[in-house]
């Protein structure tokens, strides 16, 4: 987390409005957190940064693509992203983030560092299952496909394969006399 200084807002100089603040993520950001799920990231980080009399309000709106594998195929694509987050900063006595939404930072505090907002906003804005785009509109070809389509059970054999005891065959013939 050394090296994520560009990410600390300094608060204390800036004048009541909004103001923004963007940021370019790349591979080295994740890196800083020991994040390796991600083979490369290129994401826009927009900060609205609203400084009122007595708190903060920071709205983050991510965009772009990490390039990920595949859960299927394990083949390596560009999964576009997309996230917001609203955040409230106040001050108190003590630091607090136990809220998902709310920040306290103590009164003496004159900046705020968002990296760990940006980075749980991107990792949580990637979808738990990765499909290639391909393999969902079935124009991907890739040996793991094949093979996986080699061995799916086939549905209509097993239903047809199925031996029926002929005591149930003979209640099933009243059912169709109605």
């Amino acid at each position: 987390m050394k090296d994520l200084k560009e990410f600390n807002i300094p608060f204390v100089g800036l004048k009541e409005g909004s103001h923004l603040f963007e940021y370019q993520i790349g591979k080295t950001f994740f890196e800083a957190f020991q994040f390796d799920e991600f083979n490369s990231a290129n994401v826009k980080a927009d900060i609205t940064f609203t400084k009122k009399s007595t708190l903060i309000e920071l709205a983050f709106n991510i965009s772009g693509t990490v390039n990920v594998p595949c859960d299927i195929t394990n083949e390596l694509f560009d999964l576009p992203i997309n996230g917001n987050l609203d955040l409230v900063v106040k001050f108190g006595h003590e630091f607090n983030d136990e809220h998902d939404e709310i920040l306290i930072l103590p009164h003496e505090a004159y900046q705020v560092n968002v990296a760990q907002y940006i980075y749980e906003l991107i990792v949580l804005s990637t979808p738990s299952k990765r499909v290639h785009p391909n393999v969902a509109d079935g124009t991907m070809q890739s040996d793991a496909l094949r093979k996986l389509e080699e061995l799916r059970i086939n549905e209509e054999k097993t239903v047809e394969e199925e031996s029926t005891d002929p005591r149930w065959d003979k209640l099933k013939d009243l059912l169709t006399d109605k």
